[in-house]
């Protein structure tokens, strides 16, 4: 009776909920314990471990309102829709998210696989190790996740089907919010800009109306473009890694969207690594994200063309050239939604560890270069058709600080 009714839990009441609706999962005799370890910003994450059989669990349960700010009312059918999202992730890039089990509509929670033998990739890249598999495997997920579920491969009738009930009205709003409105106007004033760069931001983000014009643009192609089963937060803090596997997690922002929005947040996030690997002279770590960064575009675009060319079924779509359109679409987006990350990512009101662990004139410059090749994938962002273009950008933004610093 004591989960017959929603209320957010704590760890002894995940322990208790565990004993009573996880005893399949659970062989007899059991001793389980609790540990909150959620360290994002909506949600409560419990791992349960037993500690007779060292087998362990996780629930992820989903409050009405968002843990970074009561500002944000959500509604917890996003825990639905991340369970049958990662049962659907799951079939179409096997072994690249964690196994679901349960769902509970009363309590808003999920029971899956716990990653503990894995590292949040954000934390793993601070700490400037190397996954040489990623590239592969984040490009195999990408792929298989969202050119799959496309008009070019699914029945008509059955993607609108799923455009209907992966709807997510309110996670959107705040992806819409947060991502494409806010860092370019502070118009809400709930950005969270660093100081030493307050006015820097002022006069080359703010006061951009070209830069405004065109995010305005790439707004309302995200929210009018049912495009593909996007995840919709795909970065280095969604992704578990260890060596020899990649997991992708929370696919809670999920919809139906435009394909480069995926693409563009993972090419943002190791350009986030990227200038923190700078700040700490790590070159080695550096030329491998430049390398990871490449890589990831270029085999993305590679892994698209053959399986289109397996997988397509709509007539229209095998109109030669077709093909090349919608791949440039695609990178298109991609440049764009890269730069709306490294900008939301600095000023808006969701941070990055990347770069607030860095401090002064460190930070100052790590900013700057992020912000100014930010400017370029959006305005330029039909300049994009390989990894060394992006690459190239943010190069060029690195350079361009250091005569900055030296005027």
């Amino acid at each position: 009776m004591k989960f017959s009714t929603y209320f957010t839990m704590n760890e002894e009441d995940a322990a208790d909920y565990a004993k009573e609706k996880c005893k399949s999962i659970f062989s007899e005799p059991s001793r389980l314990s609790c540990k909150e370890i959620g360290d994002g910003n909506l949600n409560y994450i419990f791992r349960i471990f037993d500690e007779i059989s060292g087998h362990s669990i996780i629930i992820k349960q989903s409050g009405p309102v968002a843990r970074i700010s009561d500002e944000f009312k959500l509604s917890p059918d996003r825990n639905r829709i991340e369970y049958e999202i990662l049962k659907l992730e799951d079939e179409l890039a096997q072994g690249l998210v964690p196994k679901v089990y349960a769902y509970d509509p009363i309590m808003n929670c999920t029971v899956m696989d716990d990653l503990s033998d894995h590292q949040i990739m954000r934390k793993a890249l601070m700490e400037f190790k190397i996954f040489p598999r990623f590239a592969q495997d984040i490009s195999d997920f990408m792929v298989k996740t969202l050119l799959l579920t496309t008009d070019v491969v699914l029945e008509h009738k059955h993607k609108k089907e799923l455009v209907k009930n992966f709807i997510n009205p309110q996670l959107c709003e705040i992806t819409e919010d947060l991502v494409y409105t806010e860092p370019f106007s502070d118009f809400k004033n709930r950005n969270d800009v660093f100081e030493p760069n307050k006015v820097w931001v002022k006069e080359h983000i703010y006061d951009s109306i070209p830069l405004r014009l065109e995010t305005a643009k790439l707004k309302f192609e995200f929210m009018n473009h049912a495009q593909a089963l996007i995840h919709g937060d795909l970065h280095t803090g969604s992704i578990f890694v260890k060596e020899d596997s990649t997991k992708v997690i929370d696919p809670e922002f999920a919809f139906f969207g435009p394909i480069g929005y995926d693409v563009g947040n993972v090419i943002a996030n190791l350009i986030f690594a990227w200038v923190h690997s700078d700040a700490h002279q790590q070159a080695d770590h550096m030329q491998w994200l430049e390398e990871t960064i490449i890589k990831t575009v270029d085999l993305f675009i590679d892994k698209f063309n053959r399986m289109w060319d397996l997988h397509v079924s709509e007539f229209s779509a095998k109109t030669p050239g077709f093909k090349e359109y919608y791949l440039d679409s695609v990178m298109r987006d991609t440049a764009g939604v890269t730069g709306l990350e490294l900008c939301r990512r600095i000023i808006g009101l969701a941070h990055v560890k990347d770069i607030t662990s860095l401090s002064g004139n460190v930070r100052v410059r790590a900013e700057r270069i992020c912000l100014s090749g930010a400017k370029e994938f959006i305005l330029q962002r039909d300049q994009y058709g390989c990894g060394a273009d992006f690459l190239a950008t943010m190069k060029k933004a690195m350079a361009g600080y250091v005569r900055e610093d030296h005027e």
